[in-house]
């Protein structure tokens, strides 16, 4: 899940907690609206200029109280507090109510709603469900109601929000933002952060640590010009590891307890027993390593990612790429490959340069980390390239040894180097199929993730790539994320993230980024990633 994704786990107790710890709070009790919120949110789309998105969004928070603002960060950010409701856009758009003329809805009194719906269960539970919708969206205005059918239905989760957020609690606050953006990354959850900022200053952020059994948000790597750039970059002090085709995953140990979460923070734990039982038997007390999980054929050969990713499946569709899909995903074992150590018996890692935490990694999970050259020579590690083509995984991944793990972050100290260009969009929309194609939805319209918390900007089309299976699970997954539809396209909400293999970027004034797609074609859906982990649209003009 993305950052945004972790306010699952959000529990009015920590609040409550954390509040009670407090001294001198910076904020008062006040009486926002949701027509305030409303208003913010429209301001920030409405507006290219960060700057005045951050001043907008600091400015509401500033006129939060203790007990609003949790709720205004989450929702400003994209998500209920709650998580997903389970409110789909069917369900909303079919209620018959009139909406109010006036704006009248306090942030917690919505807030008191949200989580009875949340709460509601058992018998009796889906009249409850209807009836509490319904009077919340009777006592809505206009643009109130389509506020809440976006936050509901997860419209308004665009990742880069967050990032907006945590700078505009910090302007709010009048506290570093660094200090902001690491409490984040560490506790995973911004409305807690931002009560922390806003009530206790630098001294509440940096009560914020790793927290072993709480996951934080991966290290993620950039797209690599050429491997000998990457190795100029950083002087020969590297570590050349395999780009594996796995999921990325995320192992906590303390004592004989076992926590397994994806890189979207979820966790797992349950549905991977071979991985439990592999990390309970390591040579520690306590331990947090990152890494990669893939299912292998009887070749000791990565099999297809979706069949990996068969093993996380949810109740949530995921799309089968293989005409032939296998027999049983439980007999699939995964293994897991580790690339890196931040917590060890006690210790924290994560401000230690990659060559201790590479160290720390030998320590104690040398078995099973991945295969990595460090400080070679530049013809070693293009054989090294080589090498982990043949074996059929994606390319390498160049690191910076004195580079420590900046959780959350798309830096430049990871470099990812792969013989084809790929980036991963998300489907705005798709349009029906001709000829062969007929009743099918097939031409994908491509979006890159504005870094600035805007919409996606679409920068192509492809048809290209798409089996006849991946044709069928698109005509029956799409319209489960359809925002609108014509004649001839359905529209999708910014869900769904797509691999694309491209042959490059070229100027064109035909999308609104300015950048085109060359010859785009589709290797795989993502999903493991939402669209806050798409790639933005400077990555996309970065190749022109």
């Amino acid at each position: 899940m993305s950052s945004l994704g972790s306010l699952r786990s959000l529990a009015n107790s920590e609040l409550t907690n954390l509040l009670s710890n407090m001294s001198q709070p910076r904020v008062t009790v006040g009486l926002v609206l949701l027509s305030d919120v409303v208003a913010a949110s429209q301001a920030v789309r409405a507006t290219s200029s960060r700057k005045l998105k951050i001043e907008t969004l600091a400015g509401l928070l500033g006129r939060a109280g203790v007990d609003e603002l949790a709720s205004v960060v989450a929702w400003v950010s994209g998500e209920p507090t709650q998580g997903r409701i389970g409110a789909g856009w069917r369900t909303l758009s079919a209620i018959e109510a009139a909406p109010a003329a006036v704006s009248t809805l306090p942030v917690v009194e919505v807030e008191r709603v949200l989580g009875e719906l949340a709460s509601a269960s058992g018998k009796g539970s889906a009249g409850r469900r209807q009836e509490l919708l319904t009077g919340l969206l009777r006592a809505a205005t206009e643009p109130e109601r389509e506020f809440l059918v976006r936050l509901l239905t997860g419209e308004l989760r665009q990742g880069a929000l967050a990032a907006l957020v945590a700078e505009a609690v910090a302007r709010a606050a009048e506290v570093p933002v660094d200090r902001v953006r690491r409490a984040y990354m560490l506790s995973g959850r911004l409305p807690v952060t931002a009560v922390a900022a806003m009530t206790g200053g630098v001294a509440a952020l940096a009560e914020f640590g790793l927290e072993v059994g709480r996951p934080i948000r991966p290290m993620l790597a950039s797209p690599g010009a050429t491997l000998d750039g990457a190795l100029g970059e950083f002087g020969g002090e590297v570590s050349v590891e395999y780009k594996l085709d796995g999921a990325r995953i995320q192992v906590h140990r303390k004592g004989t307890r076992v926590w397994v979460f994806t890189r979207t923070l979820r966790d797992i734990t349950a549905g991977v027993p071979e991985l439990v039982q592999l990390v309970t038997e390591l040579p520690c007390d306590s331990v947090v390593l990152d890494g990669e999980t893939l299912a292998l054929d009887d070749a000791g050969r990565p099999r297809p990612f979706q069949q990996t990713m068969s093993r996380f499946a949810t109740s949530e569709a995921t799309p089968v790429i293989a005409d032939r899909p296998i027999t049983s995903t439980r007999d699939l074992l995964l293994h897991p490959y580790f690339f890196d150590c931040l917590h060890l018996d006690g210790v924290d890692l994560l401000d230690a340069p990659l060559s201790e935490r590479r160290d720390a990694l030998s320590k104690v999970a040398a078995a099973h980390s991945i295969p990595a050259l460090v400080r070679p020579a530049a013809e070693a590690a293009a054989d090294y390239f080589d090498t982990a083509l043949a074996a059929g995984h994606e390319g390498i991944v160049i690191k910076s040894l004195t580079a420590p793990y900046a959780a959350g972050r798309r830096g430049r100290a990871w470099q990812k180097i792969k013989p084809t260009h790929t980036l991963d969009l998300i489907v705005l929309g798709a349009e029906w199929g001709y000829g062969r194609r007929t009743g099918y939805l097939s031409n994908l319209h491509l979006g890159a993730r504005d870094p600035d918390g805007g919409e996606p900007i679409m920068v192509g089309k492809t048809f290209k790539g798409l089996t006849d299976a991946l044709l069928r699970w698109q005509t029956e997954e799409f319209p489960r994320h359809e925002r609108t539809r014509d004649d001839h396209t359905v529209y999708l909400r910014p869900e769904l993230v797509v691999e694309i293999a491209l042959d490059g970027v070229q100027v064109s004034s035909r999308y609104p980024g300015g950048a085109a797609l060359r010859f785009a074609r589709v290797v795989r859906y993502r999903p493991d990633k939402e669209a806050a982990d798409a790639d933005t649209i400077d990555a996309v003009r970065a190749l022109l």
